[in-house]
């Protein structure tokens, strides 16, 4: 079996806010950033599977901060595949203060698709490439929630721009996490509170397509839900402040 990967990085200040403090998204964004890059080191990256007309989507995602780093405070990210199903890989992640506390933690839910088809596959395809790099440990956390759907009370409009497309042609996954927490009252981001984000991508959205971005607070969870032009929904997530 093999162990965790591990990186290292530091909280320059494009990846604060006024609190300067790490955005929830700039977090989100060291996350996914060293899931593509572990990826590609082993083997199995975008780089590999585009020759086959394959690529990762991200299904799924689980995030727990207790706490988001200051700026130029450096940390060290660990990663590790821990299960491979037909259709699911599971991908986790701890964030490592220079004391040794782990102070966020995150699991994802990838899914290997036809680029061209845009239709999931089975995992089977690729399963020479993964299975050395299984590592055997749990889960730093829970698997992500289900998410039921939202009953707005809050709508914005979002185009999908340039600027928000990621290599598979489709919106990025942070430009949703951005464009729910701009929806958010700002007390609930001044102070560094702890919080758990889940997030459900259904469908994806492409460039050219007005979305409507739905929010909503019950008690300490925020939720939110993405739709298209047609009512389709793209993505769900909720927010829980601890």
């Amino acid at each position: 079996m093999a162990e965790k990967t591990v990186y290292h990085y530091s909280v320059d200040p494009q990846f604060v806010d006024f609190t300067l403090n790490a955005t929830v998204s700039s977090i989100g964004d060291f996350i996914l950033n060293t899931a593509g890059t572990d990826a590609q080191h082993k083997g199995f990256g975008v780089d590999v599977l585009s020759k086959a007309n394959r690529s990762w989507v991200l299904s799924r995602m689980a995030i727990e901060i207790d706490r988001r780093p200051s700026q130029y405070e450096e940390f060290d990210l660990r990663t590790w595949v821990n299960e491979n199903s037909r259709v699911i890989s599971t991908r986790n992640f701890e964030l490592v203060d220079k004391s040794g506390n782990i102070f966020s933690r995150a699991v994802t839910q990838w899914c290997l698709i036809d680029f061209v088809k845009r239709v999931p596959v089975s995992l089977t395809e690729i399963e020479s490439l993964c299975t050395p790099f299984l590592c055997d440990a749990p889960s730093p956390c829970a698997l992500p929630r289900k998410i039921s759907s939202v009953e707005a009370d809050t709508v914005s409009e979002h185009k999908v721009v340039y600027s928000d497309i990621d290599f598979n042609c489709h919106m990025n996954t942070m430009r949703y996490i951005t464009r729910m927490i701009d929806m958010l009252p700002i007390d609930l981001l001044r102070e560094n509170k702890p919080l758990r984000l889940d997030v459900h991508f259904m469908h994806e959205c492409r460039l050219g397509q007005t979305l409507k971005v739905g929010y909503a607070q019950r008690n300490n969870i925020s939720m939110f839900e993405v739709t298209s032009e047609d009512g389709t929904v793209a993505c769900r997530a909720t927010i829980e402040w601890k």
